[in-house]
């Protein structure tokens, strides 16, 4: 080793497990004897695996997915292109791969892994994961309909309207018979009576769902709900059981699958238990696309993203977001990144240059390479890495070459996909969709109901109390009948009943 490589691999030798990145790159030669490592327990502080399109993030992905699973650690990724697919098929060995091997010091055998594959509703070569739309939420549903914030907060009281009401909302026919209802002659009481939605409001979010209905996304709410604690498995060997999400039948909605993703994240904050600092997370957790998740979100998205990613970490889950630039990423979200492994920028237009400038002022200083030129000067499969050390700082920049996956760096084919389908313990649990009594159902029986009928000869006799002097208002009632007080009592309801992204909680 020369005195660079062996000063920068000085600062990834770790006594816990760690897990294998690639060699040391100076001067354009990597050194094997210098191994770049990326500690086991230091995975739920979250991570960031960003570069131009064709640098290689996906292998990247697929790499640590690989040593995730070999650790007994469960691994959810979403596979927009379907090249994750690979991971359940062994790969094939050939002269690149044995060249690569030798430079990196890898002693690369083709393996699989344990490998689910789910879908977004119901298409027919993965497991479906569905959500309900009472558990998928108001403020998701509003990023993914691409609504202000006025219209976010007047979806949130309908949401809670019919919480209030008894009006399970499993589906999206079930919120457009909600709205519908609001909106009619019959309702329009009821939605006065929310105070702060306009019937021009409503009729936006509704013609907004209306559409994502024609777009073929209704499929993607309903039941059996898909329950996150079935993503932290591990198999009878131990290994921890890969779940990718195929996503290439819905990149024409890319808001919808990536808030999908949210809602998943979100839905795993609320129901896993604190466990502290451990000796490795239950489950790594990794966003494709996440530039997609942010783009034109609103303040309470945000926040709420921040949120999450900052204490999810005390659950033992570790998330990795796969974009293409760091500035992609808000500043509170950024911040909260540990582990960075940045493949090649391209520099050409002043857009790009000023996010390459960007991204090098978010690395730790170093004077081993000039990082600005580095980071336009990377090979595939090089990436410039520095992650949190065991003792919570962290590690030297460090230009690495990475190994290639043991698994397939192509989709498996269809018969192993589908093998892997039929042979799922959850196929029979998630495969077929049930459609039980909801809003839709109980509003459609409160509409057609027969109106009372009453006799004109019956006659109320007027009682005591109603010819008695009405009482004065006394500033008990005066406040419990401000719009100020309903308000709150709206907001506190919903927050009892909800999470911070207004998903709702299991019970």
């Amino acid at each position: 080793m020369s005195e660079v490589t062996s000063r920068i691999a000085a600062g990834y030798e770790f006594t816990g497990t760690a897990l294998r990145l690639g060699a040391v790159v100076h001067d354009g030669a990597a050194d094997p004897a210098a191994q770049v490592r990326i500690p086991l327990a230091m995975l739920n502080r979250h991570g960031l695996i960003a570069g131009a399109t064709g640098t290689g993030k996906t292998k990247t992905l697929q790499l640590i997915a690989e040593q995730l699973s070999e650790q007994g650690v469960a691994v959810f990724a979403a596979d927009v292109k379907g090249d994750l697919s690979g991971l359940a098929t062994p790969g094939d060995s050939n002269e690149r791969i044995a060249a690569r091997s030798a430079e990196v010091g890898d002693s690369w055998q083709p393996s699989s892994y344990p490998t689910e594959f789910f879908t977004l509703g119901d298409a027919p070569d993965g497991i479906p994961l569905r959500a309900t739309m009472t558990s998928f939420g108001p403020v998701l549903l509003s990023k993914v309909l691409g609504l202000n914030e006025t219209q976010e907060s007047s979806l949130g009281l309908m949401f809670h309207w019919a919480d209030q009401a008894g009006l399970p909302l499993l589906d999206l026919k079930d919120l457009r018979a909600v709205i519908t209802f609001l909106t009619s002659d019959t309702g329009k009481p009821e939605l006065k009576a929310l105070g702060g939605v306009s019937t021009a409001t409503a009729g936006v979010i509704l013609r907004e769902l209306v559409g994502l209905e024609n777009d073929g996304a209704d499929v993607f709410f309903g039941e059996p709900e898909f329950d996150t604690a079935d993503l932290m498995r591990t198999t009878e060997d131990g290994r921890g059981v890969i779940s990718c999400l195929e996503l290439a039948g819905v990149q024409n909605r890319p808001t919808l699958f990536s808030t999908f993703l949210m809602w998943v994240l979100a839905d795993l904050f609320d129901v896993l238990p604190e466990i502290g600092d451990a000796d490795k997370p239950k489950l790594v957790f990794f966003l494709d696309e996440a530039h997609l998740l942010f783009h034109a979100a609103s303040d309470a998205f945000l926040q709420a993203v921040a949120q999450t990613v900052r204490l999810i970490r005390s659950k033992g889950v570790g998330v990795f977001f796969v974009t293409q630039n760091p500035t992609d990423l808000p500043d509170e979200v950024l911040g909260q990144l540990g582990n960075r492994i940045q493949h090649g920028l391209r520099a050409f237009t002043p857009d790009d240059a000023d996010a390459l400038r960007k991204t090098v002022r978010t690395y730790p200083s170093t004077e081993d390479y000039d990082l600005e030129e580095a980071l336009t000067a990377l090979g595939i499969g090089e990436a410039i890495v520095t992650v949190m050390s065991e003792r919570g700082a962290p590690t030297p920049v460090a230009w690495t070459r990475l190994p290639a996956p043991r698994s397939r760096m192509a989709p498996s084919d269809d018969a192993v996909r589908q093998q892997a389908v039929t042979e799922s313990a959850l196929h029979a649990r998630y495969a077929e969709a049930v459609d039980r009594d909801s809003a839709y159902e109980r509003l459609a029986a409160r509409v057609n109901a027969p109106a009372p009928v009453r006799d004109p000869k019956q006659r109320r006799v007027p009682t005591r109390e109603d010819r008695a002097e009405p009482a004065q208002e006394t500033l008990v009632t005066q406040i419990l009948d401000s719009g100020a007080f309903r308000s709150f009592l709206r907001s506190a309801g919903s927050a009892l009943g909800r999470s911070m992204f207004g998903t709702r909680r299991r019970r």
